[in-house]
C-alpha cells in the first residue's frame, strides 16, 4: 500500500491526465516529473484520508488540555473569573506561551506568528465544545468537496486573516465599542468563519444556489450572535470569513486536488506547529 509505483500509468499531479509512471514530462499540460517519481498515487491516497475533522478536534483538545495542565502546574487558578464562558480556562500567560494573538502579542510583544496557532488554542470549556460542535457540522462538507489537503490551507489562511485583521483593528482603534479589535484573542472560530466563506464562494462559483444561501444564512446569524453576545471577536470572524473566501477562490473547488496540495498542507500544519514552539519559547524564557 505504501510502496513506490514503478510501472504503469498514473493521474497527473497537475492536470489529471493519464500519464505512465516514469514519463518525464506529461504530453497534456507539460508538468515534469508528472507522477511525481511514482509516489503520486500514494499522496493522493494520504490526501484522500487525511481526515481533517478530527485532526483538528483531537488537536485543538490536546493544546486545551495541556493548558489547563501547565496552569495547574504553576500555581494558577482554572475555574476563570469570567464567568460562566470562562469556566476551565488556563491562565493568560499560559494562553500567550500556546501562541494567544491579539494587538498586545502582535504588536506589542512581537509575536507576529502567532496569527497561525491562536486558531488551535480556546479560552474554556464552553468556548472549545461550541467550535468543535460547529466544526463537526461544517467540516465534513467542506472536505467532501475540497478534500482534506485544501481544508487544511482554507483553515490556516483564515485563521490567519481573522487573527491578523482583529489585531491590526485593537491596535489601531482599542476602545471602539463593539468595532473595536481584540487585545488578545484565540479559538477557532476564525477558522470556521473561513469554512462557511469557502462554502459562499464554492456555491456562486456553480456549487448551486441552494448550498450559497444555506451558508450565508448561517455565517448571517452567527454575525449577529457576535454582535449581540460580548467578548465575541467579531473582526476575527469577519476576516476568517473573507480569508476563507479568498483561499476557495485560489484553490479552485470545481478542479481536481493535487498531490502538491498535500505538501501544501503539511507545511501549514508544520507552520502552525513551529509557531506555537516559538511562542513557548518565547514566554517561558522571559519567565526565567
Amino acid at each position: 500500500m505504501f510502496k513506490r509505483q514503478k510501472t504503469g500509468s498514473v493521474v497527473c499531479a497537475s492536470c489529471g491526465s493519464l500519464v505512465g509512471v516514469n514519463d518525464e514530462q506529461c504530453y497534456n499540460c507539460g508538468r515534469r516529473n508528472p507522477g511525481l517519481w511514482g509516489f503520486a498515487p500514494l499522496l493522493r491516497r494520504l490526501g484522500n484520508d487525511f481526515g481533517f475533522v478530527p485532526f483538528v478536534v483531537y488537536g485543538c483538545s490536546a493544546l486545551y488540555v495541556a493548558g489547563l495542565i501547565v496552569t495547574v502546574a504553576l500555581g494558577r487558578d482554572i475555574m476563570g473569573g469570567g464567568g460562566l464562558f470562562g469556566l476551565l480556562s488556563a491562565d493568560q500567560i499560559v494562553n500567550l506561551a500556546f501562541g494567544e494573538s491579539g494587538a498586545v502579542p502582535v504588536f506589542v510583544y512581537g509575536m507576529w506568528w502567532t496569527v497561525l496557532s491562536a486558531g488551535w488554542l480556546h479560552g474554556g470549556a464552553l468556548h472549545i465544545l461550541f467550535n468543535m460542535m460547529v466544526l463537526r457540522q461544517l467540516g465534513p462538507s467542506i472536505e467532501d468537496i475540497y478534500g482534506g489537503p485544501r481544508t487544511v490551507f482554507i483553515y490556516t489562511i483564515s485563521s490567519a486573516c481573522g487573527f491578523l485583521l482583529s489585531s491590526t483593528a485593537g491596535y489601531v482603534m482599542p476602545a471602539v465599542p463593539i468595532l473595536g479589535g481584540a487585545s488578545f484573542t484565540l479559538g477557532a472560530s476564525a477558522a470556521i468563519f473561513g469554512l462557511l466563506g469557502a462554502l459562499v464562494h464554492y456555491g456562486r462559483s456553480g456549487g448551486g444556489s441552494f448550498l450559497r444561501a444555506q451558508a450565508t444564512s448561517y455565517a448571517v446569524s452567527m454575525f449577529v450572535f457576535g454582535l449581540i453576545m460580548p467578548g465575541i471577536d467579531n473582526y476575527a470572524h469577519a476576516g476568517g470569513f473573507l480569508g476563507g473566501y479568498l483561499a476557495s477562490a485560489w484553490l479552485d473547488p470545481l478542479t481536481r486536488a493535487r498531490p502538491s496540495h498535500f505538501f501544501g498542507a503539511a507545511l501549514c500544519l508544520g507552520l502552525s506547529a513551529l509557531a506555537i514552539l516559538a511562542s513557548m519559547l518565547m514566554v517561558f524564557r522571559a519567565l526565567r
